[in-house]
């Protein structure tokens, strides 16, 4: 009891670190690869209001904010805002590339929730991306961030 007490004390404003981290690397990593590879954004369906821009408006946008939202992502910088937009861009990739092209039923469509895409899609990896961005989007950036001390350094005034 007296442990669980000392880490609610003294450890859970620290949680957030880790998707923070993890979430950083992983969409820094997809940020790069397009900053340093060709646009394949050419013939993909985007959703509404996204399938109103260019490939390569979008292609500048994505690749953007896979760069910028990571290091705010380990600054905990914005969690909040950086999170949300996350969130956008990861639902968009899910209606654009990760969802099954065709199913008939929830068994069919169930076949996408894998990491390997096997011809049914393969929505897995980023519905895990929303559920982290989410717990973020909720719950902040927790107290080694950058938020956290703007915060007390703004509330001090």
């Amino acid at each position: 009891m007296k442990l669980a007490h000392g880490f609610e004390l003294n450890a859970s404003g620290l949680a957030p670190i880790f998707p923070r981290l993890l979430l950083a690397y992983e969409f820094g990593e997809a940020g790069l690869e397009k900053l340093h590879g060709e646009n394949w954004f050419t013939g993909l369906n985007f959703p509404f209001p996204f399938s109103l821009l260019s490939a390569d408006v979008s292609w500048t946008l994505a690749t953007g904010l896979e760069i910028i939202a990571p290091i705010a992502l380990i600054l905990g910088l914005m969690t909040r805002f950086f999170s949300a937009a996350l969130i956008v861009l990861t639902v968009v990739a899910i209606a654009a590339v990760h969802w099954p092209a065709e199913w008939h039923s929830l068994a069919e469509l169930w076949q996408g929730y894998a990491i390997t895409d096997k011809g049914h899609g393969n929505f897995k990896l980023p519905l895990m991306y929303i559920i982290m961005l989410s717990s973020l989007l909720l719950s902040g950036s927790g107290r080694l961030s950058a938020d956290a001390w703007l915060k007390q350094r703004l509330s001090s005034t």
